[in-house]
């Protein structure tokens, strides 16, 4: 059986992702099993799932996808290198995948090599390093330094970590762009027919579901159900920032503890009467707004620097028909352990034992973004969606 992989964060899942489906399939063929990758409860842009991590699977599966996995939350809430490293070490040790699809702004996969090339040469680090000591912002810096337009756009930029991520673990998975259509990343207006997710959420969460309802497959709104918000965790999260050592942010990932930067989130910690408040104080030009979000959730939910290079089990979220076949070839490929019932969890050791238990403590703060928080315990209670 033919397998591509997707890595996402279906938050929530929409037109142009169900577009993205099909249009692997139109080039793979129809018969083609897609593994979609996807983040858990906590994403990249440093928030909450507007759903349950089952709720979104399952709306993926009725979108196209036959096979969901985790994404664990060390990597999803991370850098764009360290997130599609993840997803393709994931999609790599499931050992059916033959194919990595993606969608980007340039849509030219030649172009987006070479710039993984560039990235990967020692020449790029020097002008990186230089473009930094002259005050430059991290995305400028790096723009500058690898001389490529395409690093501009933000899926083209995934897209080039997705490809560099392929070539460091020697992967013999074949990469392949689909060209983005419709309403740019983060993009507040739709176009071409489809919404950008940032947008959805935005509707959702200002309770204009009806508005939402026309970029989301039908049926999703039922699904969905109440959206999440950060703004109900806010007094927790400031309350774990309020009690942050200057040596406890720097035992965190990406802590910039050479620049001085566990300082000056202390002081900012200290003085901050809001999130937004603290991000503020926090900013400058070399610190992006996204970088100090990420550390400032990384620190309410204990995640540290320690984490292992690479997802150390394969969790499936949610299957149907041919995805079920698909899980009967992994049992023999895979070279991480499949969790497809939570006991299983039990038999973990070491370092996917201690990232399983991360994720647990991850749900159960997960549960406070909710008017009404929801109970503990429920990475330990919840099956994988299985959609006929």
């Amino acid at each position: 059986m033919t397998a591509a992989g997707v890595i996402a964060e279906y938050n929530p899942f929409h037109l142009g992702h169900a577009w993205q489906l099909a249009q692997t399939r139109a080039v793979l063929g129809e018969d083609t099993a897609l593994v979609c990758v996807m983040s858990g409860h906590w994403v990249q842009g440093a928030d909450c799932a507007i759903a349950d991590k089952w709720t979104r699977a399952g709306l993926a599966l009725r979108g196209g996808a036959d096979l969901v996995l985790e994404l664990p939350t060390p990597w999803a809430l991370s850098s764009a290198e360290s997130f599609a490293r993840g997803g393709v070490g994931l999609l790599e040790a499931t050992g059916v995948v033959k194919f990595l699809s993606f969608g980007s702004e340039c849509g030219n996969l030649d172009q987006l090599s070479e710039a993984a090339r560039i990235l990967d040469n020692p020449d790029y680090r020097l002008k990186l390093k230089e473009a930094l000591a002259r005050g430059l912002s991290f995305p400028a810096a790096r723009q500058e330094a690898a001389g490529c337009s395409c690093l501009s756009t933000p899926n083209n930029n995934l897209g080039v970590e997705y490809l560099r991520a392929l070539n460091a673990l020697g992967s013999a998975i074949q990469p392949m762009t689909i060209p983005r259509r419709g309403a740019g990343h983060g993009a507040s207006s739709a176009a071409g027919g489809f919404a950008s997710a940032t947008q959805i959420r935005r509707l959702l969460r200002e309770g204009q579901a009806g508005q939402a309802a026309l970029w989301l497959p039908r049926g999703s709104l039922e699904a969905l159900g109440a959206p999440s918000s950060l703004a109900w965790a806010e007094r927790a999260v400031l309350a774990r920032l309020r009690t942050m050592t200057a040596a406890d942010w720097a035992l965190l990932p990406d802590h910039g503890a050479a620049e001085g930067l566990p300082d000056r989130l202390l002081c900012a910690a200290r003085q901050a009467l809001s999130l937004e408040e603290f991000y503020s104080l926090a900013k400058t030009k070399r610190y992006t707004h996204a970088r100090l979000r990420r550390l400032a959730l990384s620190a309410f939910l204990g995640i540290g620097a320690d984490r292992p290079n690479l997802p150390p089990y394969v969790r499936v979220l949610g299957l149907n028909r041919r995805g079920q076949a698909l899980l009967r070839e992994m049992k023999t490929a895979c070279t991480l352990p499949i969790l497809t019932k939570p006991a299983q969890a039990k038999a973990l050791t070491g370092p996917a034992r201690q990232v399983f238990g991360a994720e647990c403590r991850c749900t159960d703060l997960y549960g406070l973004c909710f008017p009404t928080p929801r109970p503990c315990g429920l990475e330990w209670t919840s099956s994988p969606v299985v959609v006929p």
